[in-house]
């Protein structure tokens, strides 16, 4: 039914509270929704990769052509949802153009680029699906550009400013140096306009990089532990950081449009996420769209649920249950409002959403739903004749409101913008159905 025919309280809703459906083909490993949140990637563990539409939950493709394998490790969409990224354990990340997906003549793998060893993940640059950015296994994060061939493969550095100053004190600093300082990075990401690129290294260091350039331009030290990983809100506003000692910190990020002196920037942390009891590991982190909430998955055979706090005050305000088994990837579908995330036993895919009440008076005003069978009481004037002379001139006054069915709306029942058209999947519909 029309969301805009809905129950408005239940279409307001922030955040799904129950379990509804499980997505099971396959054994899924990483997971993404696009952008406009009409498809969802699912990356398997044998290197191929199912796309589902959520308005049935359907498969539409399952990519086995030039696919990876070995694991899939991280999945991304570019802004207009007709480029795919994905990188694997197999040292391979691929650029899949969907529009060939089910086309049989090419293949859909436009751009891919091998490395020297496994990668931790992989993120599409939000306004050049040629250029991405990857953490990988042992070694220093590279920028990638795609669009020659061959690809243009840059490091970037791990070591934070930091070190620069102690590098000019000479050789005696350096052998100085004990073996376990060396920094790796683990973790990188865009920023919303792709402006900056942001690392998180095995020793607490979130370091920043200007993407036009690849400078090194800002170092800030966190905490002693991994980063784990790196959300940013879909507005640009919050900045939410992984640690492994069992705490996710998050920033308020400074305006990083506008304000061009990064030795002003100020990345204090605003809140810390933890399970003071417990003392649980986290798993994966996910903003909601205005970033008024986050959402964790936690590690652990005991641990199966989804940890939901409010980001202004910091409190806890949801448990999400359901599942049975350890959850690791988890992703916020913002305009269709559920929350997706992978059983780690299983690879079956959990899925999060609010649950509508049916409301038939929407459609017809005088529908009343009764319990029981009930004897018809006709009304006085139910079936009377109408001077046909009142029923024309009542008909005309109805008639008098000019009703607009040219323009199109431009956000929907939740207040997101639809103006910005989105790639539709071709969908070869003689292929065997998967169930």
């Amino acid at each position: 039914m029309n969301l805009s025919l809905q129950d408005p309280f239940s279409v307001a809703k922030e955040f799904p509270e129950s379990l509804s459906t499980n997505l099971n083909y396959g054994h899924s490993v990483a997971i993404q929704f696009n952008h406009n949140g009409d498809y969802l990637a699912s990356g398997l563990s044998d290197g191929s990769i199912v796309i589902y539409e959520m308005v049935s939950s359907g498969i539409i493709a399952h990519i086995t052509e030039d696919c990876h394998v070995r694991p899939i490790t991280s999945i991304t969409w570019s802004t207009c949802g007709r480029y795919l990224l994905t990188s694997s354990q197999d040292w391979y990340c691929k650029l899949w153009d969907l529009s060939l997906i089910n086309s049989g003549d090419k293949s859909p793998v436009i751009r891919q680029v091998k490395f020297d060893g496994p990668i931790w993940s992989s993120n599409i640059h939000p306004q050049n699906h040629f250029h991405f950015v990857a953490s990988l296994f042992d070694d220093s994060p590279v920028f990638v550009d795609l669009e020659k061939q061959p690809p243009i493969v840059q490091k970037l550095r791990t070591n934070p400013l930091e070190c620069e100053e102690q590098e000019a004190n000479g050789e005696e600093q350096r052998n100085r140096r004990k073996p376990n300082d060396k920094h790796y990075t683990l973790v990188t990401n865009f920023t919303i306009e792709g402006q900056y690129i942001l690392t998180g290294t095995s020793k607490g260091w979130l370091n920043i990089f200007r993407t036009k350039d690849l400078k090194l331009i800002h170092s800030n030290k966190l905490a002693n532990s991994n980063i784990k990983n790196i959300a940013i809100s879909p507005n640009g506003r919050k900045l939410a950081l992984n640690f492994s000692d069992c705490i996710i910190r998050q920033i308020n990020l400074p305006d990083l449009m506008n304000d061009d002196d990064s030795t002003e920037w100020d990345f204090e942390v605003d809140h810390k996420y933890q399970d003071v009891v417990n003392r649980l590991q986290w798993n994966a982190i996910s903003f909601n769209h205005n970033a008024d909430f986050l959402i964790a998955s936690t590690h652990g055979q005991s641990s199966h649920d989804l940890y939901l706090w409010e980001t202004s005050m910091g409190s806890l305000i949801k448990i999400l249950e359901g599942s049975n088994e350890e959850l690791i990837d988890v992703k916020w579908n913002y305009n269709r409002c559920k929350i997706g995330s992978i059983g780690l036993d299983s690879g079956i895919i959990y899925i999060w959403s609010v649950q509508f009440p049916q409301k038939w008076s929407a459609l017809a005003p005088d529908f009343v739903e009764v319990e029981e069978n009930i004897d018809y009481i006709e009304k006085e004037d139910e079936f009377d004749i109408l001077d046909e002379t009142e029923l024309n001139k009542k008909r005309l006054e109805e008639e008098v409101m000019d009703i607009d069915v040219n323009t199109k709306e431009t956000t929907d029942a939740r207040g997101f913008d639809i103006t910005q058209e989105s790639f539709i999947i071709p969908i070869d519909y003689e292929k065997e159905l998967y169930r």
